[in-house]
This record gives C-alpha cells, structure tokens and sequence, in this order.
C-alpha cells in the first residue's frame, strides 16, 4: 500500500518520508548491508541473509500492492538513510495482525526518524483496520523501547537467551505488540 508523503525539518534536517518504489531497491540492498553493520541492535551480521536489489524491487512490488503491507522510506537530499515496514499476513487467522521492523542509518539516529516512521505506520495501520502490531527488540535497545511504549506497544513476552552478540554474551529479545482496543468491537 502507499501513503502520501511526508516532509520532516529537525535541528537543521529536511528528511522526507513516502512509500518505497522500485527505483529504491539498489539503495536500499546497499544501506540495509551497511546498517547490519553499525548495530548489533539487529539480527542479521553485515552481509548476512542478504538481499539484493531485485530482492527488493519484489517485495517493494509485493508491498505496494498489498492493502496488509506497508513499506515506507526516510530520504536527506535524495538518499535514503532508514526504512520501515508492515507486513501483514494473507493466512485468515492472523489477517487483523502484522509484524514491524525498522532500520535507521546510525548517522541518523536522534533526528526523530524512528519515531515518524512509527508513528506513520501507526497511523496507516489505525485506518487500515490492522488491530494489532507485533515487533521484537533487542532488551538492550532502551531508547527503541522507549518509544514502542510511548505508542503504547506492551512487553508480550521475553525469548530468553536469544541472540549471541559480538562479546560473546547472550541477550534477551523483547516481545512487543500494540492492540488498538476500538477495532476489536
């Protein structure tokens, strides 16, 4: 599905926010692969699972064309610096549902990017008659919590032990999902 785009000015940065097209996939293969590499708040290493460009122009295709899926960009000057995505489910069961992700190149961090394209998934999601949203976050993510609760996300659970970081520690991954309560009457 798409949305209308959406200009953001923060401590002197313009960043606009608008729906993924196909004439993204090549950068976005480029700073997904870059990202992996900043954080370990993710769960892919750099270069693994990778996905190229024609990975990406699918489920660009895909995403655009599902009323369940959501697929938005963050853009300074014409480069993309981070991405979000809804994928809802075509299994009935689990159709008033679907997952979040997000990525944010770390130069970038602090401007309110995460925070805006939560929030415009969010509201596309509240629209859309999606009654819950689910997403995982690494337990030392503290300011990535932070903002899942400002939007009313709750811990659903803790998968205990679950990832194995670069000092040889393992880590919890916290279970989130919002419920937008009005839907289910």
């Amino acid at each position: 599905m798409k949305i209308e785009k959406q200009d953001f000015y923060i401590w002197e940065l313009n960043y606009r926010i608008r729906s993924a097209i196909e004439s993204d996939a090549e950068n976005l293969a480029e700073i997904r692969l870059q990202i992996d590499g900043e954080t370990e708040n993710l769960d892919r290493e750099k270069g693994e699972d990778y996905l190229t460009a024609e990975d990406f122009q699918k489920i660009i295709q895909q995403d655009t064309k599902s009323e369940k899926n959501l697929f938005l960009v963050a853009v300074v000057q014409e480069r993309i610096v981070g991405y979000s995505r809804c994928e809802g489910s075509h299994l009935k069961r689990f159709s008033h549902k679907a997952e979040f992700g997000i990525c944010i190149l770390k130069e970038f961090w602090g401007y309110g990017i995460g925070k805006n394209l939560l929030s415009i998934a969010m509201s596309w999601a509240d629209s859309n008659e999606i009654k819950k949203i689910t997403l995982n976050v690494l337990e030392t993510n503290e300011k990535a919590i932070q903002l899942y609760k400002s939007f009313d996300f709750e811990v659903e659970g803790v998968l205990k032990r679950d990832k194995v970081l670069s000092d040889g520690n393992y880590y919890n991954t916290i279970i989130m999902g919002r419920i937008h309560e009005s839907l289910f009457r």
